[in-house]
């Protein structure tokens, strides 16, 4: 029977793999959702989960023991260097997994990276809705790119602004082409004259 031997090494040291780990699941809680080799999401998962559970815990002692809800986030603190992943993964990912007894995470497998042949896979939340949220992000920075026309949008009901269509380009376009030519062929008649 083989003892002491949990885990995936990923040809690292224990630092690095830590490290490896702890930068992993700090992408995981911004992004909900990550791309990466399988043995990694899989190992990952021995990390992501227990401290979701803390989040979960730590928002049902909110109100009742305070003090353990702070020694919670300060347990995860040890692993998360991140300020604002820690903040998310408390008050958003926590809430969102109340009434889920495990299994917060997935694990899908895509196929081989091209480079080396690795096992690529993606690893995600499961309680949230990916195709919701990328059309969000689009409205988002549409809005952001167009502060203006939502404005207008509400003021007259149009949003485009009034541009001289195409045939009206070339309209004038031509006019200037005709009166280019004509000073032309009166320049070659002068000199042909003489």
């Amino acid at each position: 029977m083989v003892h002491r031997k949990k885990g995936r090494k990923l040809g690292r040291t224990a630092s690095h793999r830590s490290a490896l780990l702890a930068n992993l699941s700090i992408a995981l809680i911004l992004n909900k959702r990550i791309k990466t080799t399988a043995a990694k999401a899989k190992e990952l998962r021995r990390f992501i989960e227990p401290l979701v559970s803390k989040a979960k815990k730590a928002l049902s002692f909110k109100d009742s023991a305070p003090e353990k809800n702070v020694h919670l986030r300060r347990e995860a603190r040890k692993f998360l260097n991140n300020k604002e992943a820690l903040i998310i993964l408390f008050d958003e990912i926590g809430a969102k997994v109340g009434d889920r007894p495990g299994g917060y995470t997935r694990v899908l497998k895509t196929g081989t990276r091209y480079g080396d042949g690795a096992q690529t896979a993606i690893i995600e939340f499961v309680d949230y809705n990916y195709v919701k949220a990328k059309e969000d992000l689009i409205r988002e920075k549409e809005d952001l790119k167009n502060p203006d026309a939502k404005k207008k949008e509400k003021n007259s009901g149009t949003t485009k602004k009034e541009r001289p269509g195409k045939k009206d380009m070339k309209s004038s376009s031509k006019g200037i082409s005709e009166k280019k030519t004509k000073t032309r062929t009166t320049t070659r008649k002068k000199t042909v004259d003489n």
